[in-house]
């Protein structure tokens, strides 16, 4: 069974910086698109980053283009987002959610098989 697993997330201020960890089983995880999703309160659960694992093919959402990246550890099967620069809008609840087997870039909460249980980060001053 396909199971994700995040860790990282926490409070910081404005302009501060966090890394989430994504740890990944059950599922061979080169075959995969793994991505990071926020849903902050009273909103829809979007997506902020994603990797196709197939095609090294990355998506940013404009937003966070320039001050979060999204990189791997094939060894030890864990996507990482480091945020940088962080906004209280970047506020959320982030969410690893994980599709495949696929050789293309999805990247929408819909779209995905499978979720972990979320971590939460606070941007406040």
């Amino acid at each position: 069974e396909a199971q994700l697993a995040e860790s990282g997330g926490g409070s910081v201020q404005p302009g501060g910086s966090l890394t989430l960890s994504c740890a990944a089983s059950g599922f061979t995880f080169d075959d995969y698109v793994i991505g990071w999703f926020r849903q902050a309160p009273g909103k829809e659960r979007e997506a902020v980053s994603c990797f196709s694992r197939a095609d090294g093919d990355i998506y940013y959402r404009p937003s966070v283009e320039g001050r979060f990246t999204i990189s791997s550890d094939t060894a030890k099967s864990t996507v990482y987002l480091r945020m940088t620069s962080l906004k209280p809008e970047d506020t959320a609840v982030y969410y690893c959610g994980a599709i495949g087997p696929i050789t293309t870039m999805i990247c929408y909460p819909r779209g995905m098989d499978y979720w972990g249980k979320g971590t939460r980060v606070t941007v406040s001053s």
